[in-house]
């Protein structure tokens, strides 16, 4: 090695922390460049609305009064202590994240991991077929023929000819039946982005570590799932965890296409509602930015719980 390439050998001990990033990243400036596109789209699209909902979440902000007015913690305070309606929103909005959240990831995996048993030219077909609901933007059109509250509903219909009913049912309307159909259909709905990327993950699984692990001692299916397979593709595990978190937390538009907005009794009435309500019919914009900001606080936490969970799968 020259002296002149010695001379430009930076040691960790011999500088500073600052000085050392400056070199690292001086060092790995085209990997900069690189990522430069994403970063200036992701902050712009994605932390600074989240800070300026922090922000405005602590005023008393209409889009027509100006400077907000600054009331701290107010809007929380009435959240949980005044708004009815929000504890309400809030109590459905974690029924639909428990039930739909586990629901649709577990379904997405299951299907997958039976799709991918089967012949290459028949899994694609099914993919498709499992798939397509997802890519449709009036998906809610065949649901709501299924439970039409009339006579032409095919349910009600075939109720009627099979002498079940005496008179048609009003599925989206009747609280008894609306919170089991609206999950109904978002857990269908939800074989969409997880369910594509199990099939991924699975296709690039290794298979010479199933004849290592036969090797190693496991002898059944669910050993090589849990040893093998869950570790090999938790990349797209946390994938699928995230978007089925997102989906469970913010699928009140199919609350809204099937029952109506609001529904009937507030059944099934969700944060997302109220915060619509709050910025866009009412513009109270700082006590929707607060609701705002507590949803992506629970979004937060819920993926770090599921972080950690997958973490120890294989272990």
């Amino acid at each position: 090695m020259s002296k002149n390439s010695e001379a430009k050998v930076v040691s960790r001990k011999d500088v500073s922390k600052a000085q050392w990033t400056l070199h690292m990243m001086n060092r790995n400036k085209i990997g900069y460049f690189m990522i430069a596109p994403y970063m200036i789209i992701f902050t712009f699209f994605c932390i600074i609305p989240v800070a300026l909902a922090l922000l405005v979440g602590f005023t008393d902000f209409n889009m027509i009064e100006f400077p907000p007015k600054f009331v701290f913690m107010q809007n929380y305070v009435t959240m949980f202590l005044e708004d009815e309606l929000f504890m309400t929103g809030l109590r459905y909005t974690m029924i639909f994240a428990v039930i739909i959240g586990p629901a649709s990831y577990a379904l997405s995996f299951i299907v997958a991991w039976f799709i991918n048993e089967l012949p290459p030219k028949i899994r694609a077909v099914v993919t498709l077929v499992f798939y397509a609901p997802s890519l449709g933007g009036n998906v809610f059109i065949v649901w709501k023929t299924f439970f039409s509250g009339d006579s032409y509903g095919w349910i009600n219909a075939w109720l009627l000819k099979l002498g079940f009913i005496s008179s048609p049912i009003q599925w989206t309307t009747d609280t008894r039946y609306m919170l089991t159909i609206v999950i109904v259909v978002a857990i269908w709905m939800s074989l969409g982005t997880s369910f594509l990327s199990f099939i991924a993950g699975l296709q690039g699984v290794n298979r010479s570590l199933y004849e290592a692990g036969a090797i190693d001692g496991i002898t059944n299916r669910w050993q090589e799932v849990w040893y093998i397979t869950l570790p090999s593709m938790k990349p797209q595990l946390m994938f699928g965890a995230v978007m089925s978190i997102t989906a469970a937390f913010s699928f009140g538009d199919v609350v809204t296409q099937m029952c109506g907005t609001p529904p009937n009794a507030y059944v099934g009435y969700t944060i997302n509602h109220h915060i619509q309500e709050y910025g866009n019919v009412r513009w109270e914009v700082g006590y929707s930015s607060a609701m705002t900001f507590l949803m992506f606080l629970l979004m937060i936490g819920c993926n770090i719980g599921i972080n950690k969970l997958l973490s120890k799968v294989g272990q």
